[in-house]
């Protein structure tokens, strides 16, 4: 099919001018002013705002945790991701502690997601166990595509030691690759997980109290000191706070390569949500936990700033009746909350619309710095001749509010319940197909695995 999207305005990370697009089977076949093509179907795109397809690179869809499965697979939950603009996302998949190869983990993963994606995709690694035979299998990630890990410094099933931690940074970098790591003080948040049990505190609201700042803070600090040794990159996944950003700004003042994300829910609520009554909170458990109001203000002013480089969502939806599997004890809330359909509406509405990040910058964070981190750029994460024909098309004046009874999850509740979205996601091309159109989704099950290279950034 050949499309020619006129009069939008196309969105870079370094401008937002007024031109055409044509779009020749899946790539972009030309970028210009008073483009034409005879042959072409002319859509008007007459103030809209066309962004490249946004890349949520912090999912975890079918994710057994906590004694259950994530609300959202690959199927649902790719749906809602295309409906809110997302065309890519990267996924968790993962080693089994215990003597789980890496291999094992990404064919699981695989069929998990394969066949079912409306929107293309692709794999981070979690590494939960290190020794010769998993650093042999590194090579072989990379000759699927796969060129980012992940690392824990909490959750036993999940953890490595500060030890490993070195040693597998090192050895990523070695390879040309790098891992995000999942930044909290695992000893201690243990110990104050007990003290609240001893004080007969069950509820929700003491999740934010026994996985404070301080203890994100102290384990950025302990991942860049040890990053700094072994002469590596590393990402942050989901920063939370003022001090955790600090850490990052000292490390990167004496010459580290650190890179940041945050999530809208960071960037938007606050701690005080898990004090709402009658178990309420729970539906906000996540880790590391929902912040203050300063926290807040210190991620608006890091991304615009250019330090966090990108805005995810950590995606991992639960029902009502999943979280209150911990009813009794709040250690048994599953944790975690949907967020891929609204990533994009909420940061244009809460951070362009109030003047907090400019329209080049949510590009970058949505779009473009993912594809460059992750080994897509310039085939994702751009408009440009010879890149993929994704596409989400903006609606600057459409007008919505936020609500579990209208999403797209396979769920029976959202974080952002009566937000107020002005600017939403009117159409969105996959590789040249006209996926979502109105708002609605008009073609599904499009999505294909995508191998990626080594980092741009």
């Amino acid at each position: 099919m050949k499309y020619l999207l006129k009069n939008g305005t196309v969105v870079s990370g370094n401008s937002a001018e007024k031109k055409d697009i044509l779009i020749e089977g899946e790539k972009i076949a030309g970028v210009g002013v008073d483009l034409s093509a005879a042959d072409a179907q002319v859509l008007d795109m007459t103030g809209k705002l066309l962004f490249p397809g946004f890349i949520d690179a912090h999912t975890h869809f079918d994710l057994e945790v906590a004694n259950t499965v994530t609300a959202d697979d690959f199927e649902t939950g790719t749906r809602a991701a295309i409906l809110g603009g997302t065309t890519m996302v990267v996924d968790y998949a993962s080693q089994d502690k215990g003597g789980g190869t890496l291999k094992e983990g990404l064919a699981r993963w695989h069929k998990k997601a394969d066949g079912k994606c409306s929107c293309d995709y692709s794999f981070h690694m979690s590494i939960v166990e290190w020794n010769e035979e998993t650093e042999k299998e590194i090579r072989d990630m990379i000759d699927e595509g796969i060129t980012s890990f992940k690392l824990y410094m909490t959750y036993p099933a999940m953890m490595v030691d500060d030890g490993d931690l070195y040693r597998i940074i090192k050895a990523l970098n070695d390879f040309g690759c790098f891992a995000g790591v999942h930044c909290e003080n695992s000893g201690v948040i243990d110990a104050l997980i007990a003290d609240a049990k001893a004080d007969g505190r069950f509820g929700p609201e003491n999740h934010p109290l026994v996985r404070p700042d301080d203890m994100e803070a102290e384990a950025v600090h302990r991942l860049l000191v040890i990053a700094a040794q072994a002469d590596a990159p590393v990402m942050v996944v989901h920063l939370t706070n003022k001090k955790a950003c600090q850490e990052i700004q000292r490390a990167r003042a004496n010459g580290q390569t650190v890179y940041a994300e945050t999530c809208p829910q960071y960037l938007l609520l606050e701690d005080s949500v898990y004090s709402r009554p009658d178990f309420e909170g729970a539906k906000f458990v996540c880790a590391p936990p929902i912040r203050k109001k300063e926290d807040q203000d210190c991620l608006w002013e890091a991304l615009a700033n250019g330090e966090i480089q990108t805005v995810a969502t950590d995606q991992c939806s639960f029902t009502l009746a999943q979280k209150a599997l911990g009813k009794d004890d709040f250690t048994k809330i599953p944790g975690g909350l949907p967020g891929v359909e609204t990533r994009g509406t909420l940061l244009y509405t809460y951070g362009v619309r109030e003047g907090r990040i400019t329209l080049e910058q949510m590009c970058r964070l949505l779009s473009e710095n993912a594809a460059k981190l992750y080994g897509l750029y310039p085939r994702k994460g751009a408009i440009l001749p010879g890149s993929d024909a994704d596409i989400a098309v903006i609606d600057p004046e459409k007008e919505s509010v936020i609500s579990a009874k209208t999403h797209a999850y396979h769920t029976d509740n959202n974080p952002f319940e009566g937000f107020a979205i002005r600017g939403c996601i009117d159409q969105v091309f996959l590789r040249g197909n006209l996926a979502v159109d109105g708002g609605k989704l008009v073609k599904e099950k499009l999505g294909k695995y995508i191998y990626r290279g080594k980092k741009q950034m």
